[in-house]
């Protein structure tokens, strides 16, 4: 069996990083340490020119990477299809935006990008011959709500097989496979003053799938305050869970896979992520032949010891790993 790689996105180092605690060479320095094999970086988190980088950054940020081991495989790029204040982007202006990312890439030394679903299936299908003339592996992120067999990421799929693109994919985030409540943010609400009684009601809802306009006035009814309500919206939004997650949809995909977001929140002592469920998820894409990369991506900010969480992911995955 071929070996999972894993790596770190340096977006979860987030909170260091806009606080000014680390520098990017801290977040790059900091992966090495806690034992990362690569790192991806989100450009416009980290970039100081983005969309655009300059030929000396390209060249300290390479000697950062060489000097403290660790390559940087993946390039975060954003499409934000809304700057303008009139109008989104045209279909040609977002390719533009895109091969720029592609060139942004290739000069950092990345051989894969993550591409935001805010770029269209079409726009993809154009952009197929830049991503393999930079030779760079182009992947749509699969995000929650969305899962692999949602009719949103089946239309690129359907998009890479008419082409039959060998450079297009997706990037999927483990988040879509998540089985139970967020931690954290059930955490925060109960501290903010939330009752047990409305997040129980809430949670059970978003797993019976209840329409969300019925369980907010369930809700108001209740007299659920602003914190509850809050965690409420996460459950529908970015922090979905399902009682019964799309693995057939992750292992019909694996062979369209760019590389894996880890994602999580919080990572207990006893390195269990309590609501993304990591032994199914690794098993699913080994057993379907998946040997390419993992880069954990910490959302958890708030939670505190992000570092500590970090290394705590990594080694989840490496004991998860090595039981298979």
């Amino acid at each position: 069996m071929k070996k999972i790689t894993l790596g770190v996105s340096l977006f979860s180092f987030t909170g260091e990083y806009i606080s000014g605690l680390f520098t990017l060479e801290d977040c790059i320095r900091t992966a090495s340490e806690i034992g990362a094999e690569c790192f991806e970086m989100v450009g416009a988190q980290m970039l100081p020119t983005y969309p655009y980088v300059t030929e000396e950054f390209a060249s300290e940020f390479k000697a950062m990477c060489d000097g403290y081991g660790i390559p940087m495989t993946s390039y975060g790029a954003n499409m934000d299809r809304g700057m303008l204040p009139d109008r989104d982007l045209t279909e040609d202006e977002m390719l533009r935006a895109c091969i720029n990312d592609l060139r942004t890439a290739s000069k950092l030394g990345a051989s894969m990008m993550r591409v935001q679903y805010m770029t269209p299936p079409s726009v993809m299908k154009r952009l197929a011959p830049y991503a393999e003339a930079y030779g760079i592996h182009c992947g749509i992120e699969i995000h929650n709500p969305e899962t692999p067999s949602s009719p949103t990421m089946q239309a690129y799929r359907e998009v890479y097989d008419q082409i039959d693109a060998q450079y297009l994919g997706f990037v999927v985030d483990f988040g879509s496979f998540a089985n139970g409540p967020n931690k954290p943010s059930i955490d925060r609400a109960l501290a903010n003053g939330a009752s047990q009684e409305a997040l129980d009601y809430a949670i059970s809802s978003c797993y019976d799938k209840i329409p969300r306009e019925e369980v907010r006035e369930g809700l108001l009814k209740m007299g659920a305050n602003a914190a509850a309500l809050g965690a409420f919206e996460d459950m529908y939004a970015f922090l979905t869970f399902s009682r019964e997650p799309d693995f057939a949809g992750l292992k019909a995909i694996v062979p369209y896979i760019s590389y894996c977001h880890g994602k999580f929140h919080y990572i207990s002592e006893d390195l269990v992520e309590p609501a993304i469920p990591y032994p199914e998820i690794l098993k699913t894409l080994v057993d379907a032949g998946y040997s390419g990369i993992i880069v954990s991506e910490n959302e958890g900010h708030h939670a505190g010891k992000t570092v500590e969480m970090t290394r705590r992911h990594l080694e989840m995955q490496r004991k998860i790993l090595a039981a298979l």
